[in-house]
């Protein structure tokens, strides 16, 4: 069992070394995925923010959350394109004709999207502080946040898994990122769900982008989080379960 787990360890180790290799041989991946929601909180910030009332007066403080869901949401899409690309050039089929571990192939691809999208994130949290974002919390609030958007990205990966693994086409891969790109926009991350209509208010405040959101600008700014945290985390975890579980059995049906 111990060398069993050393060699699955080891094949982990190289297929991750793999595609961070690629990741890091084509940056414009990371850039092309901070650029946009950076642009998107220079023009919230200091174009739209003086009409948007949102009841606080640091307005990036009250953006910075949804941002950091857009990035990852946009950056999940390059996972699925790199799934895509293996499937089609046949890369999996070689590896599976040498001794290694056949979950690591995917599991290399899942870890290199947590990377990735960490490296986005301080980016952008880096950005923002230059804007003017502060945070009152301490170490363990902090450490919450990390933990909530670490559950996000595998969840969002797992779903880009699915659609890497079983789309016809590059744009089919990556497609299935526009409506959870588009989900913060219906949700609490722009704007108080007070001031939309009712209909738009329901979705918005029962949907998973608004209770995560609602969490982690609770902890940043060091304020009471209530149920917001529980709800987060039953989303992220149980849309991570769900897409792992139909991830696996694509991946193995394909292969």
């Amino acid at each position: 069992m111990e060398a069993s787990k050393k060699h699955y360890f080891s094949d982990l180790g190289v297929m991750l070394g793999r595609s961070m290799r690629h990741i890091t041989r084509s940056l414009d991946t990371i850039i092309s995925v901070t650029i946009m929601p950076i642009a998107m909180m220079l023009l919230f910030v200091y174009v739209f923010g003086g009409a948007i009332q949102a009841g606080t007066d640091n307005y990036v403080n009250y953006l910075l959350p949804g941002i950091l869901l857009i990035a990852i949401a946009s950056g999940v899409s390059y996972t699925a394109f790199r799934l895509f690309t293996d499937v089609q050039r046949g890369i999996f089929e070689r590896f599976h004709s040498m001794p290694i571990s056949r979950s690591t192939l995917l599991w290399g691809h899942v870890l290199t999207s947590l990377v990735s999208n960490a490296i986005s994130v301080v980016v952008i949290i880096v950005v923002a502080l230059v804007m003017g974002f502060r945070s009152s919390a301490g170490i363990l609030p902090w450490l919450a946040v990390v933990g909530i958007l670490m559950l996000f990205t595998l969840a969002l990966t797992w779903v880009a898994a699915i659609a890497g693994l079983s789309a016809k086409s590059v744009d089919g891969a990556s497609a299935f990122s526009y409506p959870i790109i588009f989900l913060p926009f219906i949700s609490s991350a722009f704007v108080p769900t007070e001031s939309m209509p009712a209909a738009v208010r329901a979705f918005a405040e029962n949907q998973p982008v608004t209770a995560i959101v609602e969490a982690i600008r609770a902890l940043l700014s060091d304020q009471p989080v209530g149920n917001d945290i529980w709800v987060a985390l039953a989303w992220c975890v149980g849309i991570m379960l769900v897409a792992y579980y139909f991830a696996m059995r694509v991946y193995k049906r394909r292969m």
